[in-house]
């Protein structure tokens, strides 16, 4: 939990004048409060997120835990395609079975 903390406090100080850079160098400047409350959510999804997947790295199997994140990209690359209208390519879906494929080895040799 002390390197998820302090990767988080990090990121805290590093990324904010970052974005404000950002943000005060764009053509059409968004809204603040709403990109603030945005952020805020997304950290504590992220915290919560990445604070699980090292949890299950010290409680279990790191093999299987690394596979259990590597499966939220396939996840993330269907709710692109199907919300948000992304296009898919052949590449794109042949890595996603690639990667869903190794998550089932990896689940039947253990």
């Amino acid at each position: 939990m002390t390197f998820l903390v302090w990767f988080f406090v990090i990121d805290g100080v590093a990324l904010p004048p970052f974005a404000y850079w950002r943000w005060k160098n764009m053509a059409v400047r968004p809204p603040v409060i709403p990109l603030l409350q945005r952020g805020f959510i997304g950290g504590i999804v992220a915290f919560f997120s990445f604070g699980s997947i090292m949890l299950a790295t010290r409680l279990d199997k790191v093999g299987e835990a690394a596979i259990l994140r590597e499966t939220s990209t396939v996840f993330a690359a269907i709710i692109g395609w199907y919300f948000l209208k992304e296009t898919v390519g052949s590449w794109r879906v042949a890595l996603m079975m690639l990667i869903a494929a190794g998550a089932v080895i990896v689940e039947i040799g253990s």
